[in-house]
């Protein structure tokens, strides 16, 4: 199973428009708003402008941060001077435990391939970027059973193209290749340990408030 959107880029107003790619009649699906300032890219739903993620850059990290209705997912790179990179989604495991999704690169002279394999290696998603494209750069497929899982597509298209917009930065950018010479690729930083500590407990206490008034119940019962 597999399904495929098309990224119209527009240089008037520094926007794409996001359709599918098998519906020639096809309505703009998502708008993706590339801005200076951070954050730097907005996605949203072309039907009523509602935001559903964002994804900021900095001058010298190599990680992105980005937000997906309104949870905070790290874009992390995995090495220094390679295209790889992960990240952890609640979406595609559909559970409070997350699923640790890599992301590798392949190119040749008019196409910059990035590919999402999922926990067992198997590929989910593949964005395809048009180095020579004006307006039409690229086209991003999903793969496998959530292939049309609405939330999973919207998250794998807001990495998708965050990654690409970082490497072409990375690529531009001398501040990058500092960054990449100090960075700590595939280390959690001690605000992300912290964050998913507290996270964790959060989904105990939550776990307890459900499940506490059921076992006083059965107690009362037997």
């Amino acid at each position: 199973m597999s399904s495929t959107l098309l990224v119209d880029f527009s240089w008037k107003n520094f926007k794409a428009r996001v359709t599918e790619k098998d519906d020639p009649e096809s309505k703009d699906l998502y708008i993706i708003d590339f801005k200076a300032l951070k954050p730097n890219l907005v996605f949203q739903h072309a039907s009523d402008g509602s935001t559903f993620g964002t994804s900021s850059f900095h001058t010298f990290a190599i990680d992105a941060d980005c937000e997906f209705y309104g949870q905070p997912i790290k874009l992390k790179a995995q090495k220094r001077f390679k295209t790889a990179y992960a990240h952890k989604s609640r979406t595609y495991s559909g559970t409070d435990e997350p699923m640790t999704l890599h992301w590798t690169s392949d190119y040749d002279f008019k196409v910059w391939d990035f590919i999402c394999v999922d926990a067992d290696q198997n590929p989910i998603a593949k964005y395809s970027a048009n180095c020579w494209a004006m307006k039409k750069i690229g086209s991003i497929e999903f793969i496998g059973p959530k292939a049309n899982t609405d939330a999973v597509r919207e998250e794998l298209l807001m990495m998708g193209l965050s990654l690409y917009y970082l490497m072409v930065l990375r690529t531009n950018s001398i501040f990058s290749l500092f960054g990449a010479v100090f960075s700590q690729p595939g280390r959690e930083s001690k605000a992300e340990r912290q964050a998913l500590e507290k996270e964790e407990e959060e989904r105990k206490m939550k776990k307890l408030s459900v499940e506490g008034p059921e076992l006083a119940g059965q107690v009362q019962t037997t």
